[in-house]
């Protein structure tokens, strides 16, 4: 690692310490030549995940754009952001552990339609609407059926 300050290679490190999550190591380092001091940042590479679309696109899993259907489909539900971040969390954990570089967006959307099923009924609806691309009402009308049928 580089000096920031005077150039020099060789340096050594005096104190490291663990992120909260485990995913980032901070080192503290003193410069060999000019005795200054300076931190560095380490974490794993990873590989992007590739999600392909129903259309056969490709792009890479975007935390984000799942984060905004959830919330969408929570909107005005008593949801909190923590429980919608942990499921991001583990979602994204079990993406990267299947080892697969490429992931049908079907997997992701029916394990997003599970997850909602488990703590909400209204936004599990909402996304399902979204997700299976209601056409009319009746779509709504089966999909409602079927929930109610499923709680008996």
């Amino acid at each position: 690692m580089k000096c920031p300050f005077c150039g020099e290679i060789d340096n050594k490190v005096i104190d490291s310490r663990l992120s909260k999550d485990g995913a980032v190591i901070r080192r503290r380092r003193e410069c060999i030549l000019c005795s200054r001091r300076f931190t560095t940042y380490e974490h794993i590479e990873e590989i992007p995940v590739m999600i392909v679309k129903k259309d056969g696109r490709r792009e890479i899993f975007s935390r984000e754009k799942v984060r905004s259907g959830l919330q969408k489909a929570c909107q005005k539900r008593n949801i909190s952001m923590n429980v919608i971040e942990e499921f991001l969390d583990e979602l994204e954990r079990d993406l990267r552990e299947t080892g697969e570089k490429e992931i049908s967006s079907n997997k992701i959307g029916e394990k997003v339609m599970a997850k909602l099923h488990e703590i909400d009924d209204v936004a599990y609806v909402r996304f399902a609407s979204v997700y299976r691309e209601f056409k009319d009402v009746n779509d709504f009308v089966s999909e409602l059926k079927n929930l109610l049928s499923n709680h008996k």
